[in-house]
């Protein structure tokens, strides 16, 4: 199966192969790239739970510095990279297979200004990685994390961020968070 990525391009990228990983719709990838404007050009991504790649892919084709993709999936893994060497990006994107937190450990020190966070839908994924997040201090001072989820799923917002706005398609919600003090900004 392949994905159409809408603005990456008119290139197509490869799926990860079975019914364990869940790609963004082209609905939900446009209104991620709408929230975020013009954060992109020049910024720093992190794309956790990764799956094929899209959005750090698509920042990529729009201007982002670099995006690091993480996924515990071997098969994601060679999804990304697959996709990432297709759209000729390499120079710029880092893959890392490891389970979230582990990742996020080996990040710290790094800032990233655009956090895509995409777990399984269900279940307390999305809330330790925010914690994880938070506890790595991997966030820029004036960054951006995006969670997608179920609109069924709870999003708890660390302490030391605040929500910006969550926006709902169908199933689906968008949340959009910023560090306390600089979600009017």
């Amino acid at each position: 199966m392949r994905v159409i990525s809408g603005s990456a391009r008119g290139k197509m990228l490869d799926a990860v192969p079975g019914m364990d990983t869940r790609p963004t719709t082209d609905r939900v990838k446009e209104s991620v790239f709408n929230i975020l404007q013009f954060r992109v050009v020049g910024a720093a991504m992190l794309d956790l739970f990764a799956g094929t790649g899209q959005m750090g892919i698509e920042a990529l084709s729009r201007g982002a510095a670099r995006a690091v993709f993480v996924d515990q999936a071997p098969k994601a893994i060679s999804v990304i990279q697959k996709n990432i060497a297709g759209a000729r990006v390499q120079d710029r994107a880092e893959v890392i297979r490891a389970e979230f937190h582990q990742a996020l450990e080996r990040l710290r020190g790094q800032k990233f200004d655009i956090i895509f966070l995409d777990p399984p839908y269900g279940g307390e994924i999305l809330n330790s990685a925010l914690n994880a997040v938070e506890l790595f201090d991997i966030l820029s001072s004036d960054g951006i994390i995006i969670c997608e989820s179920s609109v069924e799923d709870t999003v708890i917002c660390p302490d030391s961020l605040a929500v910006q706005k969550t926006y709902r398609y169908g199933t689906i919600c968008l949340t959009a968070m910023r560090r306390k003090g600089a979600e009017n900004d």
